[in-house]
Order: structure tokens, then C-alpha cells, then sequence
């Protein structure tokens, strides 16, 4: 993997890349986003982000895994790419959702690694959950509660959007696939708030055509 920015080098690990300071926010964890998305915009072929992917992304996602302490990420998106415990010893993956209506059977939650995060409203649940916000989740009440440093949000849209609009996001790792992808697929982020807040380039790697973009909150 190349380094384009900044500091370039014809080789430089993964590791070395992303295993960097991440300051901890008061009050809450430091929350990074990891998506990959195609040239054209979409997050999606053929409904998850797997055609869009390559072994050097796969390599940063489980590279960022590592790295964090706690992932969240939306009920849909667990659903379609098939989420399980995580490698990771001891780390747990917090599921985003109004209703709570996830398979609490399925190895995420009967591992004991997967919990919910659901409004104070939600609906009760056998499952081990954190709750804030009514209607729908207060994410900055919900992630205050976590016993994290670092917490990777790994979509989908609609939480992204969210996290965005509550103005919750310190980084944005997004890799670009040398894919079109054309369609009506999601984008990084989706919702109803409009914003235009800006990121401070980190990083830039190049493997294959792919780029390895490292966003952070500027200051």
C-alpha cells in the first residue's frame, strides 16, 4: 500500500496507518466511521458493500476493528451483511434500532457480544440494552453510557446521517472502489437534516486503484 498524503512512501502497513492518537471527546468516546463506497457514489451492489470491496479494504476494516473498543451499527445493516461476534476478545457490537426487532437467537446476541441501543420508549427486550432519547435514540446520550475510548459506527446510511446531524463524528475512514456502480444505492450518509460541516483530510493510501481516504472533525 502507497502513502499519497500525507508524507508519501512507496509502503506503508495498514497498521502503521490507522493505529493512530484519537483523542477522547468530554463526555463521550472518540466515534469513527469506516465505510467504502464506489467511484459514483453508491454504498451498495446488489444490496451490501461486499462487490464493492477488495482484501486491502477488508484489511483496514479489521485493521479499525481491532482498534476500537465498541462498534455500533444499524439493525438493517446487521441484518444484510450478516453480522456475528466480533474477533476481537471481549469487544461488543451495540445494534441501533427504535424498535428493538432484531433475532435475538442469532449468534451477535446469544454470544453475549451483541447489545441494543434503543429509545427509553422501545419496546421491553431480553436483550442486554442502553437507552436515551424518546421516539428515537439520543446517540449522544446513548454513546456517553459506553465503556469506550474508541467506537467504530459501521452504518448503514441512516445512521450515519444521524450521528452526522447530531454532530457526533471525529472521523470518516471511506474507502473509494474503482467501481460504478450506477443504481439508486445509499449514499455514506442519508437523512432528513441537510448539513454542510467540514473534515480535515488525514491520509491518503492507494492499493489496486483503491483509495484509502482518513477524514477527521476540524478544529
Amino acid at each position: 500500500m502507497r502513502r499519497l498524503f500525507d508524507h508519501p512512501t512507496d509502503h506503508v502497513t495498514v497498521r502503521e496507518a490507522y493505529d493512530v492518537e484519537r483523542p477522547r471527546p468530554d463526555n463521550r468516546p472518540w466515534l469513527g466511521i469506516c465505510m467504502v463506497s464506489s467511484i459514483d457514489g453508491s454504498t451498495v451492489v446488489d444490496s451490501n458493500s461486499r462487490g464493492l470491496s477488495s482484501k486491502a479494504d477488508q484489511e483496514v476494516l479489521l485493521t479499525l476493528r481491532d482498534l476500537a473498543d465498541v462498534l455500533i451499527v444499524g439493525a438493517a445493516t446487521v441484518r444484510i451483511e450478516g453480522y456475528g461476534p466480533p474477533r476481537k476478545r471481549g469487544q461488543r457490537v451495540g445494534v441501533v434500532s427504535r424498535k428493538g426487532d432484531v433475532d435475538a437467537t442469532s449468534a451477535l446476541f446469544t454470544s453475549g457480544a451483541g447489545f441494543l441501543i434503543l429509545p427509553d420508549d422501545a419496546p421491553p427486550t431480553s436483550v442486554d440494552s442502553v437507552r436515551a432519547g424518546l421516539g428515537d435514540v439520543d446517540l449522544a446520550a446513548a454513546l456517553s453510557q459506553l465503556d469506550a475510548d474508541f467506537v467504530q459506527a459501521e452504518g448503514g446510511a441512516l445512521l450515519n446521517g444521524a450521528l452526522a446531524a447530531a454532530d457526533l463524528i471525529d472521523e470518516l475512514n471511506l474507502t473509494l472502489s474503482p467501481m460504478l456502480a450506477s443504481g439508486n444505492g445509499p449514499r455514506v450518509t442519508s437523512g432528513p437534516t441537510q448539513l454542510a460541516r467540514r473534515m480535515r483530510l488525514s491520509h491518503v493510501l492507494e492499493d489496486d486503484d483503491f483509495l484509502f481516504t482518513r477524514y477527521v472533525r476540524a478544529t
